[in-house]
Order: structure tokens, then sequence, then C-alpha cells
């Protein structure tokens, strides 16, 4: 049998070993030369330079005025875009009732004095109250208005 275990294995000994690359060691870790552990006390560090401070508060007062004046402009291109809005929106609605306002009173037709003359025979009899009186039509003040201009 161990001739023929022999013969059994010799063929998969000449196939070359594949290894996964996950079963390789890493590198081992170098530390730099220069490396030096910390000291007992580490308030030495906390040094604050003073000598700093003017420059930083003229850049900080100076970041302060730019922003504020971005806020600005932005505020005031924002109101305007509003106020064009609202132009805009005003102008439609006059060119469909001219003379109108959102924020007024409404709009009262009133009545306009339109010069021709009464025709004698077309006042209400007399002891007639004002406000019982028939309101002319638009085509009866038509043609009252031809026939006074006939007239003259």
């Amino acid at each position: 049998m161990s001739i023929q275990s022999q013969s059994q294995y010799a063929a998969a000994s000449t196939v070359p070993l594949i290894k996964s690359p996950s079963l390789r060691l890493p590198r081992p870790v170098e530390l730099p030369p220069d490396i030096h552990p910390l000291p007992d006390s580490v308030t030495a560090y906390f040094v604050y330079p003073f000598t700093l401070e003017p420059h930083v508060l003229t850049v900080e007062a100076s970041r302060r005025s730019t922003l504020a004046a971005h806020a600005a402009r932005r505020e005031a291109y924002l109101r305007a875009r509003e106020e064009e809005k609202e132009r805009r929106k005003r102008e439609a609605l006059r060119r469909i009732a001219p003379g109108f306002e959102p924020r007024s009173t409404p709009l009262v037709p009133t009545k306009r004095f339109s010069g021709v003359p009464s025709v004698p025979g077309s006042s209400t009899a007399p002891g007639d109250d004002s406000e019982h009186r028939r309101t002319k039509s638009v085509m009866e003040e038509l043609v009252d208005h031809l026939a006074a201009l006939d007239s003259k």
C-alpha cells in the first residue's frame, strides 16, 4: 500500500501551492527615529502667542463686515424682487380694471355727466319722488344724445 499511496500523491506534488493574499503577514511597524515620549507636564505646550491678536481681530472684523454687507445686499435684492412682482401684479390688474388698487377700498361706479341737455318731455310728473324715477338705459341715452345732436 505504501507504493500505491506514494503514486497517488505524486501528481499533486508537482502542482504549485497558491496562497491566499489574506494569509500574508503585514510588515512590522517601524517607528520614526525622531519620536520621543511626552514629557511629564504638557503645560509648556499651551502657550498662546499674543503677537497674533491684532491680526486675528482685524481679520475677524473685516469678515463680519463683509458678511453684513452680503446679507444687506441679499435682503435688498429679495425686497426688490418682491416689489417687482407686486408691481407687475398691480399693472396686470390695472389692465383689467383701470384704477384698481388691491389695498384700497373696492371700486364703486360713479355716474358721469354726459353733457346732453335733458329733453323737455322726458321729465317725470310733479309729485313723484326723485328716488322713484326710472333710470334710462344706455340705448335711451344714446338716442337722446343723437337727437340733441340732430337738433343742433
